[in-house]
């Protein structure tokens, strides 16, 4: 996903349940309080982002599109012909057309993701755009060992990892993901990714935390979301949205600040807060692309080209495993 990326999850069974409630007890015992981006993407945050993306401030999305519309011939040209798609964390699939349309021959898709329901939903309605192209959805969490699809035999392999959802990773854990990926895409495999670049805070701070406030709503749902799923009892109205700039670390992280003194129970266990204290909730890094290239080179991958917009807000690099 773009800017906020993280994996996506839509509804829990008692095995999910279990994990957000192991997941909520262990940020929120720690030293600093911490909550996994991930959960932020119930039905409700789901829609909250999607309307994130059309805000004027929330440049990502708008830029990443219009960069592989103008850069797709060039990315296209460096491809080799008759190879699979396999895109990490799909959603809806928003960017797998323009990429899809400007390969050469593709032989197939397979889109990743966690939410089994959404992503069969986004395969079929992608098959149907896409007719000539054989759709093989992998139901998996792409942060986690897989296997791919045995249909894919030896064709070629093209990675597809847009949005910039690999700014959610520090910068160890990206490389780790990028290392898995290139085992599993094997060896001559290609894989495209986009990255937020850094530049003036002002433009990053509007970027995550609009002055409609949606961005707000989408972190504070959050805490509906554990109210509901965790039988907790947090007053949303005692925390406030923060986004800051972490210049030292090249990243925005969002954060939720109590603004009193107060004690929240979860699923019959107590956890304090000091006013002003926050609950950090997201990362998401920003990378120079010589700074992204040194990423990708320390999990195996050689960095082959990047492309940047005319406003230098964001890049989208080819990465070759040689």
């Amino acid at each position: 996903m773009d800017g906020f990326g993280c994996i996506k999850d839509k509804g829990l069974d008692a095995g999910a349940r279990a994990d957000f409630a192991r997941d909520v007890t262990a940020g929120l015992s720690a030293p600093v309080k911490t909550l996994p981006c991930k959960w932020f993407y119930d039905v409700r945050g789901s829609e909250l982002f999607e309307e994130i993306t059309r805000l004027d401030e929330y440049y990502p999305t708008r830029t990443e599109l219009a960069l592989l519309k103008d850069a797709g011939g060039d990315i296209a040209a460096a491809l080799p012909q008759g190879a699979w798609v396999i895109e990490f964390g799909s959603g809806s699939s928003r960017k797998s057309d323009l990429f899809l349309d400007a390969l050469d021959g593709p032989r197939g898709y397979v889109p990743i993701d966690v939410a089994a329901d959404y992503l069969d939903a986004a395969a079929r309605s992608l098959a149907r755009r896409q007719p000539h192209l054989r759709v093989l959805p992998v139901a998996a969490d792409f942060t986690a060992e897989i296997d791919l699809p045995p249909a894919l035999g030896a064709a070629p392999r093209i990675g597809f990892f847009p949005g910039s959802t690999i700014g959610n990773f520090e910068p160890a854990e990206a490389s780790r993901f990028l290392a898995r990926a290139r085992r599993l895409l094997g060896r001559g495999a290609y894989m495209v990714v986009g990255v937020d670049m850094k530049k003036d805070p002002d433009v990053l701070l509007a970027a995550y935390d609009d002055a409609a406030g949606v961005t707000a709503e989408f972190n504070l749902n959050l805490l509906d979301r554990i109210n509901r799923e965790l039988d907790a009892d947090f007053d949303r109205s005692a925390f406030r949205h923060q986004a800051r700039w972490n210049a030292g670390e090249g990243r925005i992280e969002m954060h939720l600040e109590s603004a009193q003194a107060q004690s929240v129970r979860i699923d019959g266990q107590a956890f304090g807060f000091a006013a002003g204290e926050t609950i950090h909730t997201e990362n998401s890094y920003k990378y120079a692309p010589g700074e992204f290239a040194t990423v990708a080179e320390r999990a195996g991958w050689r960095a082959a080209a990047h492309w940047v917009d005319t406003d230098d807000l964001f890049s989208i690099h080819l990465l070759a495993a040689d």
